[in-house]
């Protein structure tokens, strides 16, 4: 795998990442949640779709693959996908730093044991 690669696939999972927490953002807000919890199902996709952070987002989301379209023209994918174990490393990460998440032992291990199982299925 060549730097260039590297590089490529580290982006889409910081992308992917970042989606994660501006998603979360977004469907936060306090219209969106009331329309969530008492609104319409109209009402609902209505308030996610038109509220700019989740927009945000999914265009992150989108960003991401598009990038790891690029990567996947140059690796094979059973090379690439265990770099997605390092998404929920950094997610959860974010998540304690940005939206203050809890991140307890349990869920540390969690990650690790989830991330490692990647990388063991993808070499077998």
């Amino acid at each position: 795998m060549t730097f260039k690669v590297f590089l490529l696939l580290f982006a889409s999972i910081c992308l992917s990442s970042v989606a994660q927490i501006v998603l979360k953002t977004g469907l936060s807000q306090p219209y969106v949640v009331v329309a969530l919890d008492n609104g319409t199902p109209v009402s609902a996709v209505k308030a996610m779709f038109l509220n700019p952070w989740v927009i945000f987002g999914l265009f992150l989301y989108f960003s991401a693959a598009v990038v790891w379209l690029f990567a996947l023209v140059r690796v094979e994918v059973s090379m690439a996908y265990p770099f997605v174990g390092l998404g929920f490393i950094l997610t959860m990460i974010l998540g304690k730093f940005i939206m203050g998440d809890a991140v307890t032992p349990t869920r540390i291990l969690g990650t690790l044991l989830i991330s490692a199982g990647v990388v063991f299925v993808s070499r077998s």
